[in-house]
């Protein structure tokens, strides 16, 4: 899949070894990524990035990963600085979108580009917070464990239940690729909630905290943060989830970064208010 714009902008699917210029540039908008995502990002949809070349250079780029027969997740929409308002943002996105078909798209939008995804069909379903701050004093609680490979089925269920797609292939790389920690809350061998935490460019990153209550989401977040006291740290919250928020400010965390989830049409129904941290931005 190719397209051209003016001063022969030509864009093209992207492979893992173009992520490091995909996250270099997102990392230079401050959205913090994870320094080891790609691999779990391509496991999910390889074919769902894309690049936008001059004469053989990097300027713009985008994901559309598709998720299932009706879902996909736009995310990584970037232009160089010094190159932006000539088009190749739109010409990279027009050629990206082509390849969710007709499935539902969402994203993850920043502030500044809302207004333009709703004129695209994208509408509002709730804002999402980004909380910051030093992981607080933690003493490791009962019930949580490590996450182990005889755990993904059953995480994988779960996480389908937590999101609007089934996505086992991302789980399967993002509960192990080397870095982040994957924890599990169980009662009675039934699983009552997950969470991930690995490094960012900048802080540790939170993500997906899934729970099925409250008493749950602490746990796993004292669990998650209990040996990195004092280290900075982000999760993002979504704003409906009341029990999420109360969650990062009571443990001193502070508002630093917002976004919009935003669809241009219907979803799986899910159980939203286990989500009390998203899994990731970029893929929902």
């Amino acid at each position: 899949m190719t397209s051209a714009a003016p001063q022969d902008l030509v864009v093209t699917q992207a492979t893992l070894a173009d992520w490091p210029v995909i996250s270099g540039w997102a990392a230079a908008e401050g959205w913090n990524p994870g320094r080891s995502d790609g691999p779990a990002f391509f496991a999910q949809d390889p074919e769902g990035f894309f690049l936008g070349r001059i004469d053989g250079e990097p300027v713009s780029a985008i994901s559309v990963v598709n998720h299932g027969p009706d879902y996909s997740f736009l995310g990584c929409y970037l232009v160089r600085p010094g190159l932006r308002g000539r088009g190749h943002g739109l010409t990279t996105w027009k050629t990206a979108l082509a390849h969710a078909g007709n499935r539902t798209i969402g994203l993850d939008g920043v502030v500044a580009q809302q207004d333009n995804y709703r004129q695209s069909g994208f509408r509002l379903a709730h804002r999402t917070i980004r909380f910051t701050g030093p992981a607080p004093e933690a003493e490791p609680p009962a019930g949580v464990r490590p996450a182990g490979p005889a755990d993904l089925a059953a995480i994988t269920a779960y996480d389908s239940a937590c999101h609007p797609a089934d996505r086992p292939r991302f789980l399967a790389e993002w509960l192990t690729t080397p870095g982040h920690r994957a924890v599990v809350r169980d009662h009675d061998g039934h699983l009552t909630g997950y969470g991930v935490i690995r490094p960012g460019q900048d802080t540790l990153r939170i993500g997906p905290l899934f729970a099925d209550t409250d008493a749950d989401a602490r746990a796993l977040f004292a669990a998650l943060t209990a040996d990195v006291a004092g280290r900075e740290i982000a999760i993002d919250v979504p704003e409906p989830n009341a029990a999420g928020v109360a969650l990062a400010e009571q443990a001193g965390l502070r508002p630093s970064f917002e976004t919009a989830r935003m669809y241009t049409g219907p979803v799986r129904a899910y159980a939203q208010e286990r989500v009390f941290g998203v899994t990731t931005l970029e893929l929902g």
